[in-house]
């Protein structure tokens, strides 16, 4: 019941910075005459193409959400750190993990997905709704998506105390900007929630040291296209909790994308390796520092149904 109630308010604070978000958004839309009255200039209110090439950068979520219809195949896949040398093959025979995922956009804005990724044998069910979409010419001059989602730790029953202990939440809002053709940023805080958190015990058995339930971080993110199908991608994710025990590391990432109309393809060198974002910002013990960097790539596959 404790933790159902942290969980309950990290959640009403995040819905709190969501519906003033949202109400902001609605505002800017509001404003829908045909002429910018500060420079005379007539308004196109669509909505500005390819902020980013896919719904992926690197191991965030980007600001984008596919156009109504589409069905998204995604694989992710993330090796062990390179820090090993020719003893591994520097990472590339090392224990891997890999997700594999669906997602279909339903309705316009609205994205609903699925994954199942081999780290704990964990099963994530997805949602991502675009708030405000940045304008061509006038009207908002950024975009602002939700993402959530909920990860199922479904390992065998033995690794918890309670059946609620295999869930874990991750929500986010993205706020991005194309600032020129070629570049586009963005930046994301998150809230990350686990009903089960790592902690340890004492000579008198009593609990000490507890990560805290909920960790907040925030994400930086870039890309700059260097050819028509072709760009560079980088991303920084700062945790912002501090907990008693075990506080995760920042990650640095950065890797080069090749895409189409219907595919994109990412080889991208970072920290990360969880794939799943909470487990990412909570859990994170390769240090940048030490040079425990790891390759990766993202593959994205797309339909219009």
């Amino acid at each position: 019941m404790m933790i159902m109630k942290k969980y309950i308010k990290a959640e009403l604070y995040f819905l709190v910075t969501l519906f003033i978000c949202t109400v902001i958004a609605v505002s800017i839309n509001a404003q829908t005459d045909a002429v910018d009255e500060t420079t005379g200039t007539e308004k196109d209110l669509r909505p500005v193409k390819n902020t980013f090439e896919g719904v992926w950068l690197i191991d965030n979520q980007s600001v984008m959400v596919p156009i109504k219809g589409t069905l998204e195949f995604d694989i992710q896949h993330r090796f062990g750190v390179v820090k090993n040398g020719y003893d591994d093959l520097f990472g590339l025979y090392a224990p891997s993990n890999i997700r594999i995922g669906f997602s279909y956009t339903p309705v316009e804005r609205l994205m609903l997905g699925f994954g199942f990724t081999k780290q704990n044998i964990t099963w994530d069910l997805d949602a991502k709704y675009a708030i405000l979409r940045q304008a061509r010419q006038g009207g908002s001059p950024v975009s602002l998506t939700y993402f959530g989602n909920v990860a199922i730790d479904t390992r065998e029953k033995e690794n918890f105390v309670n059946s609620t202990d295999r869930y874990s939440y991750f929500n986010q809002l993205i706020l991005a900007r194309k600032v020129t053709e070629n570049f586009s940023v963005q930046v994301a805080p998150s809230l990350s929630h686990y009903n089960a958190v790592e902690a340890y015990f004492n000579d008198e058995g009593d609990i000490q040291g507890k990560m805290n339930n909920d960790h907040l971080a925030v994400a930086v993110s870039g890309r700059y296209k260097i050819t028509p199908a072709m760009s560079l991608i980088a991303n920084y994710d700062q945790p912002i909790t501090e907990h008693l025990t075990n506080n995760p590391n920042p990650n640095i990432s950065f890797g080069l994308e090749i895409s189409t109309s219907s595919h994109a393809f990412q080889i991208i060198c970072g920290n990360y390796a969880s794939i799943i974002p909470q487990r990412n910002n909570m859990f994170n013990r390769n240090n940048y520092e030490d040079g425990e960097f790891l390759i990766g790539f993202n593959i994205t596959r797309l339909w219009n149904l």
